[in-house]
């Protein structure tokens, strides 16, 4: 089975890069299943209903989310009605949405789930993931033995014992949520492939994805400004994910994928929410 992971997709420029790049890419490679975190997609923080569908379309089979699944009103009323996006599943179960589903690929069906960090998030507050972590590996387990799970957090040290305890009990575990591409990719000694951040996917000479000049501005005067996208160098962060048949991973690959194309007007237009 080979896993595409795309890193956070951040504003119009990122949904540019997966315009640009995930088709061919996919045929080039061979990949049965892409998955992508969309927490950022819309104005660099949250997930529209409209970006939901038009990454669907583009060729995501899943889309997970995290501290902001719940920013945008409109993916909040409907997210019962689009099982391919998944909002972190140690949040309240009155919560719409689902926090992990398991897909049919081919012969083959692979789990995806989403767990928040406790550590650093202000606004949404989810259970312990290290109590929910054991029961939710062994009921995905007794469905599929390809198992990802997105862990969504802030701190590396937390990312880093959590890794360690699924170790051998899923096939991969990816920090997000950092949007900084880190160098630790690895096969754990159980054959769970990991990496502390995937990083980000659209503009890279820029604060995370957004226009540097807004990010000083908040730092000066302490009024946030979410509303200002950067083109500045868009590229494509990604990892590839090979895993054996009984589930654990044979390799993990980060990438980097420059976007080769400029976007014009009509570009920027076509992938508006």
């Amino acid at each position: 089975m080979k896993i595409l992971y795309i890193a956070e997709i951040i504003g119009k420029a990122g949904v540019f890069a997966v315009k640009k790049i995930l088709p061919q890419f996919k045929k080039d490679k061979g990949i049965d299943f892409v998955i992508a975190n969309g927490d950022g997609t819309t104005g660099g923080y949250g997930l529209g209903r409209n970006h939901a569908g038009y990454l669907r379309k583009l060729g995501i089979d899943i889309i997970t989310t995290g501290d902001c699944c719940f920013y945008k009103k409109d993916l909040v009323q409907n997210f019962d009605r689009l099982p391919y996006v998944l909002r972190p599943i140690n949040l309240s179960p009155f919560a719409p949405g689902l926090g992990s589903r398991t897909y049919q690929v081919g012969s083959d069906k692979v789990a995806v789930a989403v767990l928040l960090g406790q550590g650093g998030f202000d606004r949404l507050h989810g259970d312990n993931p290290f109590i929910r972590l054991p029961e939710l590996l062994e009921r995905l387990r007794r469905e599929t033995p390809f198992v990802i799970l997105d862990f969504h957090a802030s701190t590396t040290a937390e990312k880093l014992s959590l890794f360690a305890q699924a170790d051998g009990l899923c096939s991969a575990v990816i920090g997000s949520h950092a949007r900084v591409q880190t160098a630790d990719s690895r096969i754990m000694p159980g054959g769970t492939a990991t990496i502390t951040d995937a990083g980000r996917t659209g503009s890279i000479n820029s604060v995370g994805g957004t226009d540097p000049t807004s990010r000083i501005q908040e730092y000066l005067t302490g009024i946030p400004d979410w509303s200002r996208d950067t083109w500045d160098r868009i590229e494509l962060q990604a990892l590839v994910i090979d895993i054996a048949p009984n589930g654990k991973a044979t390799m993990i690959s980060p990438l980097r994928i420059e976007c080769q194309e400029v976007p014009h007007e009509g570009d920027r237009k076509d992938t508006e929410d």
